[in-house]
């Protein structure tokens, strides 16, 4: 993969990444493309370093060597500008308890210098599903409803790149499906989704491409070829 030519359609490019945490190396030159508008499912076992992947593309963690670009900007150098276009959905849900679902939205979308309307909060919200909830302080949500209200934050803030990483956990079965709904809205509007993902089958629906990371390293395959797997790892 060359840098110097990076196609307009590129959203996420990795070349020979590796990262290690004292003597364990968690990645081994990773290398992986990802294209404006598509959703690429990332599989592997529990330790296999598909959150250190992520959170290298989300600028969180600096690899040990190796080099990416978000959206044609260097990850290293560039890493204010690339925290602009991007939004990551993780474990936690990084809310402030004593403010409530609405006032977190603003608060987040706030920070980056935007403003959004009562109507588009309340549009964001009830296509999540917890509309009815705006005015509850966030203390009292299930871990399934923030994982909906963290949703709601990315479809405001209409990031170039979406990173998600397990997004069906902690989600009834009208979550996972509301969760791809979503996923489709991104990528029509030309958002490149990375996702980390144990579920074949709702992934199935909405990926474009799958990888799998196991042992440091990245096989890439099919979404028929995944479905059709016995065992992915």
């Amino acid at each position: 993969m060359r840098f110097s030519q990076l196609s307009d359609m590129n959203a996420i490019l990795g070349s020979s990444l590796s990262k290690s945490f004292q003597h364990y190396q968690v990645l081994k030159e990773v290398s992986v493309e990802i294209q404006q508008g598509e959703c690429y499912a990332l599989f592997g076992p529990n330790g296999a370093g598909k959150t250190t992947l992520l959170r290298i593309f989300a600028t969180l963690h600096r690899p040990t060597s190796g080099r990416f670009e978000i959206m044609g900007m260097d990850g290293s150098r560039d890493r204010v500008k690339v925290r602009n276009t991007i939004y990551l959905i993780g474990h936690g849900s990084y809310l402030y308890d004593d403010l409530s679902v609405k006032e977190n939205i603003q608060f987040a979308i706030g920070i980056r210098g935007w403003n959004p309307t009562d109507g588009e909060i309340k549009k964001a919200l009830d296509q999540v599903g917890i509309g009815r909830f705006s005015r509850l302080r966030s203390r009292y949500l299930s871990a399934g409803m923030k994982k909906r209200l963290s949703i709601a934050k990315a479809l405001l803030i209409r990031p170039k790149v979406l990173f998600l990483d397990e997004g069906y956990a902690s989600l009834d079965e009208r979550g996972v499906d509301m969760m791809n709904e979503c996923i489709r809205t991104f990528t029509k509007a030309g958002t490149a989704v990375l996702m980390t993902t144990h579920d074949r089958g709702p992934t199935a629906e909405v990926a474009h491409r799958v990888g799998v990371l196991n042992r440091s390293a990245l096989t890439e395959m099919t979404v028929k070829e995944m479905v059709a797997a016995d065992a992915l790892f």
